[in-house]
Parts: structure tokens; C-alpha cells; sequence
């Protein structure tokens, strides 16, 4: 479902996946010359090609905390990133640290990963094709939205710009699972010294078929916030996600309200695998 698109399994989604205009960063952000449609315009598609030359960077590999929230359970687990997909242990539920039956359950889990590396690399296999996914809707943001400039504000780094967006009336989505950009209305915050998005945020005002109706819809409404941020050595990645959408699929309703926090970054050694990432998860957990 379009939905997921979003929500890259590899670390969620780094929303470094995005892609793509080229413009001259000798005025200030925030100078008049933003205010022309044009500039605004490849500002924001060079930030965005920025995010994906950073995701296909495999040479900075981190480890971080990722806490998932929603109406029915809270699951907190420790993610590193390898060569071999990203490798991942349940640490709390609920807030609350495993019982010595779940932390036996878990410590199970991953024998059953080094004793079998197929399972890792179907786990891969399965990040790739979702990734996949996103680099297609995300290579399309430039043609999709119509940006506008709308102002500065403070950041941590420095100076963040601001922009709105909305659908390009030209644009005609190449398949059903880019058709929901055609509905969404946002905002999208850019650090102007790193030229890093830091922030995007969208809104569905319709309705979105998807196979005429038959096989699902998203209702209008929902909506989904990304936060990124430089998380240290230059190495940014998406740190908060919020999302609230309703929609059928197959004639079934679902919910999706989900808040995602990643925290406690630190850097791991190039071309770590994935066995070696569960030694040290156990090491130093």
C-alpha cells in the first residue's frame, strides 16, 4: 500500500532516499531571490538531490535506538546497519525491559539468524525492494509539487528554510502507487548551509484510488511528519516520524497511527555484516 511507501524498513525510512536543477547558493537564504518561483523551485530539488547521494553512501554504517508507538503496543529495539541488511533487537515492550522469558525468546531469535543466513538475506532482499519503492515516489518530488517559498526560521545549524507545496496540475503519475502524490499538500524545511531537508510534513485533501477503487483507497485527511537531522560526523537520518491515515484495502478498513523516534546514534565500521553486529549487540547491549 502507498502508505508503506513511505516508511522504508531499512531505518526507517531515512528519508535520505530522496532524489534531484542546480542553483548558485551566493545569496543568503531567504534573500528575494527565493521568492521566484524558479529558485524556490531548484533549491528544493538540489536539497533533495542531496538526500540521494547521501543514501547510497554504505561507507557510514550506525547503530541507533528506534522506539515504535501506536494505539496497540510500544516496541523499543536496537538497529545496526551492515552490509547485510539492517540487524535489529527487541529491547523493551511497552516501555518496559524484556522478562527473562522474551529476552530468552529474542536471544533465540538471533542464533536462528547466524545459523541460518537466508533469513538475513531475505530481510535484505525485502529493504531493497521497499527501498526501491521509495526512491521511486521520492525521485518524483520535484516534478509532482509546485514549491513556494515561505520564510526562515532558527535552526540548530543555522538558518532553516521554509517551503510549501502543492500539486503540479502537468504532473501524471507513472503508476497507481504514485498516484497519492496528486492529493498531498505540504511543507518542506531545509537547512540552508548543509542543504539537508530537516523536516517535511503532508497532507491528503482527497480521496486516493488506487486500481479504480477496487483494490484500496486512502481517505483524505491523513497525514505524515518527518523529521531529520545531522546526528553526528555529517551523517544524517530520519530521527522522528508521525503518520495518521485511514484507508481500504480489499474492502477491509485499516488505521495507520504510528509515531517512530530513532535516537542514541553512534557509528559502526565500514563494512560491518551482519554476524558481526550481532556479536556486538551482545557484547554491548
Amino acid at each position: 500500500m502507498a502508505i508503506k511507501l513511505m516508511v522504508v524498513r531499512a531505518n526507517f525510512l531515512r528519508f535520505c532516499l530522496l532524489p534531484w536543477a542546480i542553483i548558485s547558493l551566493s545569496l543568503p537564504a531567504g534573500a528575494a531571490n527565493m521568492d521566484s518561483p524558479g529558485h524556490a523551485q531548484a533549491f528544493v530539488a538540489q536539497a533533495l538531490a542531496n538526500e540521494l547521494h547521501a543514501a547510497q553512501d554504505t561507507d557510514h554504517p550506525m547503530r541507533y535506538q528506534l522506539r515504535k508507538a501506536s494505539p496497540r503496543l510500544t516496541s523499543t529495539k536496537e538497529i545496526y546497519e551492515t552490509r547485510n541488511g539492517a540487524v535489529a533487537r527487541l529491547v523493551a515492550i511497552n516501555d518496559e525491559p524484556l522478562s527473562p522469558a522474551a529476552e530468552q525468546k529474542e536471544q533465540a531469535r538471533l542464533d536462528g539468524l547466524l545459523r541460518d543466513p537466508s533469513r538475513q538475506e531475505h530481510r535484505k532482499q525485502a529493504e531493497e525492494a521497499d527501498s526501491g519503492r521509495a526512491l521511486k515516489i521520492l525521485r518524483l518530488l520535484p516534478q509532482a509539487f509546485v514549491y513556494s517559498y515561505a520564510g526562515s526560521q532558527p535552526g540548530p545549524n543555522g538558518e532553516i528554510d521554509k517551503f510549501t507545496f502543492i500539486p503540479n496540475p502537468k504532473f501524471d503519475p507513472p503508476d497507481l502507487e504514485t498516484r497519492v502524490l496528486t492529493a498531498m499538500y505540504g511543507e518542506i524545511w531545509v537547512d540552508a548551509a548543509h542543504e539537508r531537508v530537516t523536516h517535511l510534513e503532508g497532507h491528503l485533501k482527497q480521496n486516493v484510488d488506487f486500481g479504480w477503487g477496487l483494490l484500496g483507497r486512502l481517505y483524505k485527511g491523513g497525514w505524515i511528519v518527518i523529521e531529520q537531522a545531522n546526528v553526528g560526523e555529517n551523517q544524517w537520518r530520519i530521527v522522528r516520524l508521525k503518520m495518521q491515515m485511514s484507508g481500504r484495502v480489499l474492502f477491509k478498513t485499516r488505521q495507520f497511527d504510528v509515531l517512530q523516534e530513532a535516537t542514541r546514534f553512534a557509528p559502526l565500521p565500514a563494512g560491518i555484516t551482519y554476524r558481526q553486529a550481532i556479536f556486538l549487540m551482545r557484547k554491548d547491549p
